[in-house]
């Protein structure tokens, strides 16, 4: 472990929650320590169309969490522990055996809490690692961690979660979310520049995912005329997922225990087309269950 990530772990402040754990000798509020885990790593076929392709994002699934989302799917390793400890440079050559299958690119999933470890990994390949790196994160990142990933991610694929702080405090934890997470793209549409898709497949840019909660129309709505104001529709690409089944301890929140509706989800792709951003809508038929990965707790490969 490098002196430069022990700096990091030491006092915690890579999301915007800045909890300040030593994660040298504990654990943050995303659950994890100062070693690498993953929990999958293995080619993935259901992202948006130009992530996935013909030949699938090598994705990657880190552990743990700067959310505690009630309704995660992921639950079992964003919030349950489940995963396998690597050395940086394990995750590097799980990195270059990514590539060596034939992905599009390189999909970092809920990669925030182990960024300084990620920058290293990537920093030990250099050259080596030809295929464009994705950053797909809840949206919860700070703008000053993002900094470390500049030149070194071609593409963002944030989370967009919430307009109201209040939804996002009672359902993810984290009242600040809408304003964090906005900043946070700020960054990443610097980053990344404009969408760059070449014969179908993304090389560089940004796709904002929303995913569309039963019983929230109205802040899916205030959302997207917000996005809309601080962004114009050439500098990202949006896409609308109304896969949401209620998972997790959504059972907890009555309102949100329930798929969404057909009349919630035209509403939405309503004001999406009036804000006239080029992108992806989910069918909703999508909201399946099955689509969750398998996870594993040991070493598998």
């Amino acid at each position: 472990m490098t002196a430069d990530i022990l700096t990091y772990m030491k006092n915690c402040t890579l999301c915007p929650r800045m909890c300040g754990a030593d994660r040298t000798s504990g654990r943050g509020f995303c659950g994890e320590g100062v070693n690498v885990r993953i929990a999958r790593a293995e080619p993935h076929m259901w992202e948006e169309p130009p992530i996935s392709g013909t030949n699938g994002a090598g994705t990657v699934f880190f552990s743990g969490c700067t959310l505690h989302c009630c309704f995660c799917q992921n639950h079992e390793i964003s919030q349950g522990g489940k995963g396998f400890e690597l050395t940086v440079p394990e995750l590097a050559q799980v990195f270059l055996d990514m590539q060596n299958r034939g992905v599009h690119n390189l999909e970092l999933v809920t990669p925030t809490q182990f960024t300084p470890q990620i920058v290293s990994a990537l920093e030990i390949l250099g050259d080596k690692l030809t295929i464009p790196v994705v950053w797909n994160s809840g949206g919860y990142d700070r703008p000053e961690t993002l900094r470390l990933l500049d030149g070194r991610v071609k593409i963002f694929l944030p989370d967009l979660k919430y307009f109201d702080g209040t939804l996002a405090e009672k359902y993810s934890s984290a009242k600040n979310y809408p304003e964090a997470a906005f900043s946070s793209l700020r960054e990443m549409v610097r980053i990344a520049g404009k969408p760059v898709i070449e014969n179908g497949i993304m090389k560089s840019g940004v796709i904002v995912r929303h995913m569309i909660l039963p019983s929230c129309r109205h802040d899916s709505i205030a959302l997207i005329r917000r996005l809309r104001e601080e962004f114009s529709p050439d500098q990202l690409l949006l896409s609308l997922m109304c896969q949401y089944t209620p998972m997790h301890k959504a059972q907890e929140h009555r309102e949100i225990n329930r798929r969404l509706s057909a009349f919630e989800y035209e509403s939405v792709v309503k004001e999406v087309e009036a804000a006239g951003f080029d992108g992806f809508l989910q069918e909703r038929s999508s909201a399946k269950e099955e689509y969750v990965p398998q996870f594993y707790s040991e070493k598998y490969f």
